[in-house]
């Protein structure tokens, strides 16, 4: 397999800028044709293309008027940044298909989108209200025959309207790992990289992984973890898993280490917690609002130290 230093990265700057114009949909027969003669101009032309294929194969998991939609509204700048990431991501194939699922620039050109302990609500043009978590971003493609949400980073929680278009409209979230059809709902979907994961409060939710057969059904009060490939069990929800909403977050005998985790999506730098405590159960209500307040009363009320460098810094250890 070609390594990094045997392709000229002009090399790779080009076949990055065939990759955009693909993908825009704005290519035609000419350009096909320009793009083999390319190819063929050397090994490392098409080694370059080889790996642009990859990445390609990331774009195809969403629908193609979503990913054109992207790159169609990218000004010059944004399309040149595109291009740089690209670059990098074709000198480090095969796996770039997987960093670049995860670039920023992918949430930075997001129809809606949140920071880091940012959370916003949106009334849809449907009705629905979509209320985005920390560090999320969605894009919403709304047509004559469906309600699509595309929800690229991060957790959404969606309480669908009742649609005023005369012809009915499935409403759909999309994620790398597949999608989910409403069925006149009130649900969240959270992506992490490697699964998807719903949790249904009214209604149901079809989960359709990307790869596998038949949808399955979640039904309210139920919750479901996917990947590309396959579903797992459903499993009871409570109520207060919607809590993030309102800013608090509930737990009933859960792993500190788990606990640290959520609490550390809504605050910047490094949350740590010494693996000696890591499985100590905690039971309480902590705002995500004000993570500071939360470790405060972790402190307070267990045997636990909480020790900082700088803000961006912070341990919790045994006291």
């Amino acid at each position: 397999m070609a390594q990094r230093d045997d392709i000229d990265p002009a090399i790779l700057d080009e076949v990055a800028d065939w990759l955009v114009l693909l993908q825009s949909g704005e290519a035609g027969d000419a350009d096909l044709a320009a793009l083999t003669l390319w190819r063929g101009q050397s090994p490392a032309h098409e080694e370059a293309w080889r790996r642009a294929e990859t990445i390609l194969g990331a774009f195809r998991q969403v629908p193609p008027a979503i990913g054109r939609t992207t790159l169609q509204r990218l000004g010059k700048p944004g399309r040149r940044q595109v291009l740089r990431t690209l670059g990098l991501l074709l000198a480090t194939a095969p796996a770039a298909w997987l960093a670049w699922r995860q670039m920023p620039w992918r949430e930075w050109t997001a129809d809606i989108r949140t920071g880091t302990g940012e959370q916003k609500a949106i009334d849809l043009a449907d009705g629905t209200r979509l209320v985005l978590n920390t560090a999320s971003a969605v894009d919403v493609v709304f047509s004559a025959g469906e309600r699509r949400l595309l929800l690229r980073a991060g957790e959404i929680l969606v309480t669908t309207g009742r649609d005023p278009s005369p012809a009915y409209r499935p409403f759909i979230v999309q994620t790398v790992h597949g999608s989910l059809r409403a069925l006149g709902t009130r649900f969240t979907v959270r992506s992490d990289a490697d699964s998807t994961h719903v949790a249904v409060f009214e209604g149901a939710v079809a989960v359709q992984p990307l790869a596998a057969g038949d949808a399955a059904i979640v039904r309210a009060g139920e919750r479901m973890t996917f990947s590309a490939s396959r579903t797992q069990a459903v499993q009871p929800v409570d109520a207060s898993a919607a809590l993030w909403e309102q800013g608090m977050l509930v737990a009933k005998d859960m792993r500190l280490g788990d606990l640290l985790r959520e609490l550390g999506r809504y605050r910047t730098g490094i949350l740590r917690c010494d693996p000696a405590v890591a499985d100590m159960p905690v039971s309480g209500a902590f705002p995500l609002r004000d993570t500071r307040a939360s470790l405060a009363l972790l402190e307070k009320t267990l045997p636990l130290h909480i020790s900082s460098t700088t803000s961006w810094w912070v341990a919790v250890e045994a006291r």
